[in-house]
């Protein structure tokens, strides 16, 4: 009879479960790669200005919502606030806020854990009200069934197959941040355990029979199972008994290349959150030339959708309790990582002969000035194929504004529409 081989195979692949709690603990927590990557976002996000705009398309610089946006409740700064409620967002694809209201516009603004709450659906396909417990107690917020107005906003991603609430980012990029999470504990375990590889047990006495009893089999397999599986006990040396002999069978850890596996699991993290893998310290990324392109790409891509998103959803639950016609919107002239596009903008505005002045300030968010309804063209500029005609050299002017033109070049002059 041939020598008894026993195989130490790799088990079924366990990803995470898709509760919130687990999505919080693996993907933000233990995920370096997710974590900077929704910080990147929400707190990008939460440190943009908001305007505040009425009918006409004005600015309005002092108002009570401008007020509210800013100091939000006695615990947090407005930048707090929506770091938070953005980063709840990210992390579950659900996030609300409660707006406490004393007999008039709402006065405070508390952000809610999305775990907390629970939807009680109505009987058309709405909400009838929402349950949020906490310190052992619920607290319910109806939803006026027929205005459709709530002291809560739900916001959430789009969900394919539920109804009620959003799909995390997290949820996609699970199978990828289980991989780079189970890789980082792999290489820690192989560093502690001497960086040995696994193999085989290959039962061949010298005398006797050469397989197991059902005994041996058993304490051998639960000694496998206990004291030398998984990613925390990678690597350990085995102690064998008489007639066991231990064959090397598996990959190296270089030939499975964990890094390159790491890399790429990161790579697909960063991909679910649309973050430039280059903005979160991921190597071998040449997508942009160079960092500036990689944090314009990041704000154009995804954190101004973002902020659009965020300003739709607060024009439509919060600010009409302050009056009619007012419009929420964010200052993007106060995000430097789009610096270069407005240097780009403002040089096509300049070059353009054919605007006037208030045109030019219209088309870059200005309001018109007195006397900018006039066209300015070079009075040098001349026909194409007209040939000058010859004239005197001009003698040195004695009024010094002539003299002033033929040093710095011709005015400015204005032709009426």
């Amino acid at each position: 009879m041939g020598a008894l081989v026993s195989f130490q195979n790799v088990g079924q692949a366990r990803w995470m479960d898709r509760r919130y709690d687990k999505l919080a603990e693996e993907g933000y927590k233990h995920n370096v790669v997710a974590y900077r990557c929704i910080r990147i976002i929400a707190h990008g996000a939460a440190g943009v200005p908001w305007l505040l705009y009425n009918a006409a398309g004005k600015e309005i610089e002092e108002h009570p919502l401008l007020d509210l946006l800013q100091r939000p409740n006695p615990q947090q700064a407005g930048a707090a606030l929506f770091e938070t409620f953005y980063s709840f967002y990210l992390i579950s694809g659900n996030s609300y806020l409660e707006a406490v209201t004393a007999g008039g516009a709402p006065s405070e603004l508390w952000p809610l854990r999305p775990d907390r709450m629970k939807i009680i659906p109505g009987p058309k396909g709405q909400p009838a009200a929402y349950d949020y417990m906490a310190g052992g107690q619920t607290y319910r917020f109806p939803v006026d069934a027929a205005r459709g107005v709530s002291p809560v906003l739900h916001w959430k991603t789009f969900h394919p197959l539920d109804d009620w609430y959003g799909m995390s980012p997290i949820e996609v990029a699970a199978y990828a941040i289980d991989q780079h999470n189970a890789a980082g504990a792999w290489n820690q375990a192989l560093l502690q355990n001497s960086a040995r590889p696994s193999g085989a047990l290959v039962y061949a006495p010298k005398e006797g029979p050469a397989n197991l009893n059902d005994e041996q089999f058993k304490r051998l397999k639960r000694q496998v199972d206990e004291q030398y599986g998984g990613a925390a006990n990678a690597g350990r040396p085995m102690l064998l008994d008489g007639g066991l002999d231990w064959k090397e069978m598996s990959l190296s850890p270089k030939d499975m290349d964990f890094l390159n596996t790491k890399l790429q699991s990161a790579r697909d993290v960063c991909a679910a959150f649309g973050v430039p893998p280059m903005l979160v310290g991921v190597l071998g990324d040449a997508t942009y030339a160079n960092f500036k392109e990689a944090r314009l790409a990041l704000w154009e891509d995804t954190i101004m959708p973002f902020l659009d998103g965020g300003t739709d959803a607060l024009n439509q639950w919060l600010v009409p309790a302050f009056g009619e016609g007012l419009r929420l919107d964010y200052d993007d002239d106060a995000i430097s990582a789009l610096g270069p596009r407005r240097e780009e903008l403002w040089a096509r505005m300049q070059a353009a002969q054919f605007l006037t002045t208030n045109e030019k300030r219209e088309a870059l968010g200005y309001e018109p000035v007195d006397g900018g309804d006039d066209v300015l063209v070079s009075a040098t500029m001349i026909p194409l194929g007209m040939e000058p005609e010859d004239e005197e050299p001009p003698a040195v002017p004695a009024n010094p504004d002539e003299a002033s033109e033929l040093a710095y070049g011709p005015k400015l002059v204005k032709l009426k529409r």
